[in-house]
């Protein structure tokens, strides 16, 4: 597994963000996105078992690197990292996730959306960071424009990215993975259209920065 979000970033292009309600559509969706040829995945802490899904898709794909996202608060980074996961994502960073963050024994991918809170994390020591919501906070043309006084900082844009505007985000030269909730939406884990989530797993796979 990862040891750093450098070796994190190495191994992904397009992450899938995950919303599951139900414990039992774990497995199945964990295969499907491992048949589908994506190795990295988030999974949303917005549903009560949330955390136990994250369990029971690593037990049944271990080779998955599975992160948990939606970390709003310093209480969820040990519970989340005793379910198993191997990374962790939040949307925003306040003074006390940022402590809480720089102490967890796995990489880390906080949220940003503007150009002072880039500079905040990045003075931090988080080399890369999670451009959140990415399309309504100016999407490409925003991320573009950070180039010139933040070149060493590396973006994970994700919110509102389509499976058409994933290959012009990941043109940019600041944009190393993008993350998307087109892989595997709410409503195909909720039909069990597994077939099709591993079709979408493929076409992101497919997508090269």
């Amino acid at each position: 597994m990862p040891t750093s979000i450098r070796n994190l970033i190495e191994l992904c292009t397009v992450i899938p963000i995950l919303t599951v309600s139900r414990r039992e559509d774990a497995a199945p969706l964990a295969r499907a996105l491992k048949a589908g040829g994506l190795r990295v995945i988030e999974m949303t802490w917005r549903t009560q078992d949330a955390l136990d899904v994250l369990t029971e898709m690593k037990n049944a794909e271990p080779d998955l690197i599975i992160g948990m996202g939606t970390i709003l608060e310093p209480g969820q980074v040990e519970p989340a990292q005793r379910a198993g996961a191997d990374f962790l994502v939040s949307p925003g960073l306040t003074r006390d996730l940022e402590t809480a963050l720089e102490s967890a024994q796995c990489p880390v991918l906080p949220g940003v959306s503007t150009a002072s809170e880039a500079m905040q994390a990045a003075a931090a020591g988080f080399e890369v960071l999670k451009f959140f919501p990415a399309e309504q906070a100016g999407g490409m043309a925003y991320l573009n424009s950070l180039r010139g006084p933040l070149p060493e900082i590396q973006f994970c844009p994700t919110g509102s990215i389509t499976r058409d505007l994933a290959p012009q985000y990941l043109a940019l030269p600041n944009v190393v993975c993008v993350g998307g909730s087109w892989i595997a939406p709410s409503r195909l884990i909720e039909s069990q259209d597994w077939d099709a989530i591993t079709e979408n797993a493929a076409a992101a796979a497919a997508l090269t920065d």
